[in-house]
C-alpha cells in the first residue's frame, strides 16, 4: 500500500496538468470576467467670456482607466448660444496636456479626460463647459492605449475635414474623441465624433458604425468651419484601445445609434439619446456597460453614406455626454450610466437638411460574447 500512495499523487498531478496548461494558454478562462463603469465630473468651468477664445476643463479617474468621456455646455440666451460650441473632447496626458504631436500611439493607461469649449463672435458670461470621464475597471482590460491621427483644416468656408484613428490589430476599441484647434478661429469646431471601421464597407472611416454593429476598430472626427480662415487649423481624432498584451478574445463591443431630423431653425437646439439596452435582445441587468459615446451634427444617413455636414456651417455641438434615458446628464460618482445624449445647436442662420446623430459604445465581457452577437 505504501507504494501506491506516491503513484496516486503523481496520477492526480498529471491529471491537473491539462487544466493548468489551458489556463496558461488562455488566461481569461482562469477567472470570472468583471467590469464596471463610474462617471466622474468636477462640475462646470465658466467661460469663455470673450469672443474667439476657448476654455478647457478636465475630469479624472481615481480608480480605473478612461474609456471615453463627454461634455455639456450652458449657452445663455438663444442669441448668445449661437456662439458657444464644443471645441473638443479627448483623453489627456498625466500632466493634463493634449496629445497633438506625431500621429500614432501617443499615450498609455490614460486616466484624464479633457473637454474644450469655444466662442464665436457671440459670447456670454453664462457660457460654461462641464467634462465627464467614464472610468472603466475590468480584469480583462487592465491596460489601454491612445491612438491619435490628425489632418490640416478645414480652412475653406462651409466645408469639413474628416480624419480617422484606428486601433492596432488584435486590440479592442473602447472609446474615442475629437478636437479642433485653434480657438481663435471662432467658426471652427468638431461637428462629429463617432465609432467606425477601417474597411471598405465603411469607406475606411467615412461611414459611421450602424446600430447593432459589433467590434468597431476606429474612431472618426470631423472638423467643420463656417467663415473660411486659416490659423493653422487642425482636426484630431482619438481612438482609445485595449493594451497590446490584453486578452480581448471573446469580448464584444456593440454600437447603438439613433438619428433624428433637425434642428433647422436659427437659434434652436435638439437632443437625441440612445442606450445600450435594445428591445430586440433579452438581456439580464448589467450585461452591457456603456464605455463611450459619440455625437454629430450632420447632413443625415451617416451610416449608409460618407459623412456630410449639416445644412449650415454655423451648426454645432453643445453636448455629447452620458446620462439617463431622458437625456439628463449623470452626476459625479454615478455608476453604470444608461444612455448617451447628443445636443446640436443651430447658429444664427437656418440650417436646412440637418440631422442630430448619437452613438453609444457598449462593452460585454462575458465569455463567448464575441461569437457574432
Amino acid at each position: 500500500m505504501t507504494t501506491k500512495r506516491p503513484l496516486r499523487a503523481a496520477t492526480l498531478a498529471k491529471a491537473a496538468i491539462p487544466g493548468a496548461l489551458l489556463a496558461l494558454a488562455v488566461p481569461h478562462l482562469a477567472y470570472a470576467d468583471t467590469a464596471s463603469v463610474t462617471v466622474t465630473s468636477p462640475g462646470a468651468t465658466i467661460g469663455p467670456g470673450t469672443p474667439f477664445t476657448g476654455v478647457s476643463s478636465h475630469a479624472d479617474c481615481a480608480d480605473g482607466l478612461v474609456s471615453g468621456g463627454g461634455i455639456t455646455q450652458t449657452t445663455g440666451d438663444d442669441r448668445a448660444g449661437n456662439g458657444n460650441h464644443v471645441m473638443g473632447v479627448a483623453p489627456g496626458a498625466d500632466d493634463l496636456s493634449e496629445f497633438t504631436g506625431t500621429p500614432g500611439v501617443v499615450g498609455q493607461d490614460v486616466t484624464h479626460w479633457l473637454a474644450f469649449g469655444g466662442s464665436g463672435s457671440n459670447y456670454s458670461p453664462d457660457f460654461s463647459t462641464t467634462p465627464y470621464a467614464l472610468c472603466l475597471s475590468s480584469n480583462r482590460i487592465r491596460h489601454t492605449q491612445v491612438v491619435m491621427n490628425k489632418i490640416a483644416g478645414p480652412t475653406v468656408s462651409q466645408t469639413a475635414k474628416l480624419v480617422t484613428a484606428t486601433c492596432p490589430a488584435g486590440t479592442l476599441l473602447i472609446g474615442g474623441g475629437a478636437r479642433t484647434t485653434p480657438a481663435s478661429v471662432g467658426s471652427l469646431k468638431p461637428i462629429a465624433s463617432f465609432p467606425t471601421f477601417a474597411d471598405a464597407a465603411h469607406d475606411f472611416g467615412k461611414k459611421a458604425a450602424a446600430d447593432g454593429e459589433a467590434n468597431p476598430d476606429s474612431w472618426t472626427a470631423v472638423g467643420g468651419i463656417d467663415g473660411g480662415r486659416d490659423g493653422g487649423n487642425t482636426t484630431y481624432a482619438y481612438a482609445i484601445c485595449s493594451g497590446e498584451d490584453e486578452h480581448v478574445k471573446g469580448i464584444t463591443t456593440k454600437v447603438r445609434f439613433s438619428e433624428l431630423s433637425g434642428p433647422t431653425v436659427a437659434g434652436t437646439h435638439q437632443t437625441a439619446t440612445v442606450g445600450c439596452d435594445s428591445p430586440d435582445e433579452q438581456r439580464r441587468p448589467n450585461e452591457w456597460h456603456l464605455v463611450s459615446g459619440g455625437a454629430a451634427a450632420s447632413g443625415g444617413n451617416v451610416t449608409t453614406t460618407d459623412f456630410s455636414k449639416a445644412g449650415s456651417g454655423g451648426t454645432h455641438l453643445t453636448g455629447s455626454y452620458p446620462g439617463d434615458a431622458a437625456g439628463t446628464p449623470v452626476a459625479d460618482g454615478s455608476t453604470e450610466p444608461a444612455s448617451w445624449t447628443a445636443s446640436v445647436h443651430v447658429g444664427g442662420s437656418p440650417s436646412p437638411d440637418t440631422y442630430t446623430d448619437v452613438w453609444a459604445l457598449c462593452l460585454d465581457t462575458r465569455h463567448g460574447a464575441g461569437n457574432g452577437r
